[in-house]
């Protein structure tokens, strides 16, 4: 496992950085997003969508669930769990969000273990100071690969 940590100063910062990690990742990447509330989560979402061409707004989805955008390089999906059980995953048909060219953002996934499939990174947001620390944890080759792609 790698680790990484990085300080993001501000909410457009945070999006800048999201942006970055959208470039190091390639298609099917698998992202788990955890910290408090207001942490920086969906903000970090929201670069990331952006960056890979996604134009529109990018809201939590901590009341659907799970937003999901078709892109020209790929889809992803975005979840917010926050409100939910690790046994009301089955309902929504979790697994069929996995395929090998979806980016899978995953708000809150500890709350969706052992159902979820393992990362390929985590991210770990806290509020620091007024801004905010990310804490990057690979877990596997292609984790080690997006945070070396990082710096």
């Amino acid at each position: 496992m790698t680790t990484r940590t990085f300080t993001i100063p501000t909410a457009e910062a945070m999006e800048e950085f999201g942006a970055r990690l959208a470039a190091a990742c390639a298609p099917g990447v698998r992202i788990h997003l955890s910290g408090e509330l207001a942490a920086g989560k969906t903000t970090l979402a929201r670069g990331y969508l952006r960056a890979l061409g996604h134009a529109g707004a990018v809201k939590s989805p901590t009341f659907t669930l799970v937003e999901s955008y078709t892109l020209a390089s790929r889809s992803v999906h975005h979840f917010d769990l926050y409100r939910m059980a690790a046994g009301e995953l089955e309902f929504i048909g979790i697994e069929d969000y996995f395929d090998a060219d979806a980016d899978c953002l995953i708000e809150w996934a500890e709350r969706g273990a052992p159902l979820l499939p393992a990362p390929d990174l985590a991210l770990h947001l806290a509020v620091v100071d007024g801004g905010r620390e990310v804490r990057l944890e690979s877990h596997g080759a292609i984790g080690d690969e997006i945070v070396s792609r990082l710096g």
